[in-house]
C-alpha cells in the first residue's frame, strides 16, 4: 500500500499528481536537457577546433532549447509536496542553471560562444545529479528567507561566471606575452574589454553578497551558531576579498594577473562558505 494511502483524500491527490509529475516528466526533462546542453558544447568545441564552420546560431538555439528544459526540471525538483527542496544538489543545478541562461543571454552581445564548452557541460551534470537524488522532500520556508537565498545563489552565479572569466583572462594574458594568437585566444573580445567586463560581474555580485548577508543577519539571530558560523564567517572573508580588489582597481589600477589571483582566491573562499558547511550540515550532521 502506497504511503500516501494513510493521508487525507485531498493530501493523497497532491502526492500522487506530484509522483506522476516527478517520475515522467523529471526524467523526460531533465535527459532532453542534458542531450541539448552535450550537443551545443561539442559543436562549439569542433569550431574551437576548426573541424567544423562557426555556427553559433544553432549552437545558441540547442542552449536555448538546454535551459528551456532545465527550467521545467528545476521547477519539478524544487518544488515538493512538503515545501521547497534546498539540497546541495538541487541548489546547485540552480546555479549551474542561472550560469548557463546568463551566459547564453551575454552571448546575444557579445563573442562568448566558447563559454559553452565549459559552462553547459557543467549544467548538465548538475541536472542529472540533481534527478538523480531526488528525495522527493522539501521544507516550509517563509517569504524573507526565500528572498535571501535568491540573493545568495545570484551572488554566487554571478561570482562564478566572475572566475571562469579571470582564468580566460589568465590564459589570454599568457598567450599575448608568448605570442600565442590562435585558438581559444583568438575568439575571445580584446584584453581591455574582458578586464572591463570582469569587474562589471565583480561589482554586480558583491552587490549582491552584500544584501544577502544584509537580509541574512535581519532574518536569522544565530548567523554565529555552531551550524553556521562557518558559512557565515567565509561569506564575510569573501566579501572583504571581492571589495580589496575592487579598491585596489580604483586606487592603484590592479588588473591582469593581480586581479585574477584575487579573484580566484576570493571565489574559493566563497565556494567554501556556501557549499563546504551545507554539505557537511547535510551529510555529516
Amino acid at each position: 500500500m502506497p504511503f500516501y494511502a494513510k493521508l487525507s483524500v485531498h493530501q493523497s491527490a497532491v502526492l500522487q499528481e506530484h509522483w506522476t509529475e516527478e517520475t515522467i516528466m523529471l526524467p523526460i526533462f531533465t535527459l532532453v536537457a542534458v542531450l541539448l546542453y552535450s550537443a551545443a558544447a561539442f559543436l562549439q568545441w569542433q569550431v574551437l577546433k576548426g573541424l567544423r564552420q562557426p555556427s553559433q546560431s544553432f549552437s545558441k538555439l540547442l542552449g536555448v532549447g538546454g535551459v528551456a528544459c532545465h527550467t521545467v526540471a528545476i521547477y519539478l525538483v524544487l518544488h515538493q509536496p512538503g515545501g521547497i527542496n534546498l539540497s546541495v544538489l538541487s541548489v546547485g543545478s540552480l546555479i549551474s542553471w542561472l550560469v548557463a541562461g546568463i551566459v547564453l543571454l551575454s552571448s546575444l552581445r557579445q563573442n562568448i560562444e566558447n563559454l559553452f564548452i565549459g559552462f553547459f557541460p557543467m549544467a548538465a551534470i548538475t541536472a542529472l545529479a540533481a534527478w538523480l537524488t531526488d528525495t522527493g522532500t522539501g521544507k516550509a520556508y517563509d517569504a524573507g528567507l526565500i528572498a535571501h537565498v535568491l540573493l545568495s545563489i545570484l551572488a554566487y552565479s554571478i561570482f562564478t561566471i566572475a572566475t571562469l572569466q579571470a582564468i580566460l583572462l589568465s590564459r589570454q594574458v599568457y598567450a599575448l606575452k608568448h605570442h600565442h594568437t590562435r585558438g581559444l585566444v583568438s575568439s575571445l573580445p580584446p584584453l581591455q574589454t574582458m578586464e572591463r567586463l570582469l569587474f562589471e560581474m565583480i561589482w554586480t555580485g558583491l552587490i549582491l553578497l552584500s544584501a544577502s548577508l544584509i537580509t541574512g543577519f535581519i532574518l536569522f539571530d544565530d548567523l554565529f551558531a555552531q551550524h553556521l558560523v562557518h558559512k557565515t564567517v567565509l561569506s564575510l572573508v569573501a566579501w572583504c576579498l571581492y571589495a580589496i580588489l575592487l579598491f585596489g582597481r580604483i586606487s592603484f589600477g590592479w588588473r591582469s594577473n593581480t586581479a585574477v589571483r584575487w579573484t580566484l582566491t576570493s571565489f574559493i573562499t566563497l565556494a567554501l562558505g556556501f557549499f563546504g558547511s551545507k554539505m557537511v550540515i547535510e551529510w555529516f550532521i
